[in-house]
């Protein structure tokens, strides 16, 4: 098969996404497809060819030096996609998407692949955005499954008075993911200056009440559940930005759970999954109290698949290597 991995863009999470899609492109590839790999954002100067025997980690690496090029000006000046972006996915048999976050996991470039007729992977573009959104994640999720109480927090608009949510809190960013810009609030006094960091990241901010209790991750592919990953940080009090991607947390597949636990959790995967409208595979976070209460928080429609990614350790746990991971996703996403 002709495939364009689609990697990059300019979302906070474009390190991750350049990491996944550098193994993806690497993993296809081996399996004996035709692979190019190329940045949403900057798109390519020249005519590329499914022929070409593309180096994607020296791709990646050049991509990384113009960071530095993603400003508001050029982003207003470049739109959603690049030169010759549309072009090269046209003539692919199937676009892997490996983007992370804003204008990439937001349903924004699947509306654009769906109104030009280009197949992809992953969730249709209405699942994609709700997931993307932790405010519409929760307003459709929580009274079905049991969620974190939170509220809302918009720039520019009066607090709430007085606050419900007491400390300690987590502060995340509505529309976001990998943990960025996602802070604990233990006292008070910290809250007023948090917040304005957080508004840094978006307009709107989840406020959400601290749940102490066991990390756990579950995946799901094709409608059925892979076995959950229990998150362990060796450094820091909780799965952060620097203990996902630094292999500074220690990961257990399956989760050491009992199978009643399992067996609810692998339940609510699918439901949250059916509620949001996802499909193809994804991931759902969750804490596990000591007095058993099993707390769902957001779902990840294109979870990262990096070297210490969770879908892939999950997908391994039944026996799915990594390059075999990569067609069923792509199997799947032309099947649906």
């Amino acid at each position: 098969m002709k495939i364009v991995v689609l990697c990059g863009g300019v979302s906070s999470e474009r390190e991750i996404s350049l990491r996944s899609s550098t193994k993806v492109a690497t993993a296809l590839k081996s399996r004996g497809h035709q692979v190019l790999m190329v940045d949403v954002f900057f798109g390519t100067d020249r005519e590329m060819s499914f022929e070409e025997d593309q180096d994607f980690a020296r791709t990646a690496d050049e991509l990384r030096t113009k960071n530095h090029l993603i400003t508001p000006e050029r982003i207003r000046e470049t739109g959603l996609f690049g030169p010759g972006v549309l072009d090269l996915c046209r003539k692919a048999d199937v676009v892997f998407i490996g983007l992370h976050g804003e204008n990439g996991e937001d349903g924004k470039v699947q509306s654009a692949f769906e109104a030009e007729k280009i197949p992809y992977t992953g969730s249709d573009p209405a699942g994609s955005a709700i997931a993307m959104s932790k405010e519409e994640t929760k307003k459709i999720v929580a009274p079905h499954i049991l969620m974190p109480d939170g509220i809302i927090l918009r720039r520019g608009e009066p607090l709430p008075d007085p606050i419900r949510i007491k400390v300690p809190f987590i502060l995340k960013p509505s529309n976001g993911g990998s943990s960025v810009g996602v802070m604990i609030i233990r006292d008070e006094k910290d809250f007023e200056g948090a917040l304005e960091q957080c508004f840094q990241y978006d307009d709107t901010i989840l406020m959400e009440e601290f749940i102490e209790g066991r990390e756990l991750t579950q995946g799901v592919l094709d409608g059925k559940a892979l076995p959950p990953v229990e998150i362990c940080p060796d450094e820091g009090a909780w799965y952060d930005y620097t203990n996902k991607y630094s292999g500074k947390t220690r990961e257990v597949c399956p989760a050491p759970i009992d199978p009643e636990a399992l067996a609810r959790m692998s339940e609510i995967s699918v439901r949250f999954g059916e509620l949001v409208g996802l499909s193809v595979y994804y991931r759902i976070d969750y804490l596990l109290t000591k007095d058993g209460r099993l707390y769902a928080l957001e779902a990840n429609s294109l979870p990262g698949m990096t070297d210490t990614s969770l879908v892939p350790q999950e997908a391994a746990a039944v026996g799915i290597s990594y390059p075999e991971l990569c067609e069923k996703i792509i199997d799947i996403s032309l099947r649906k």
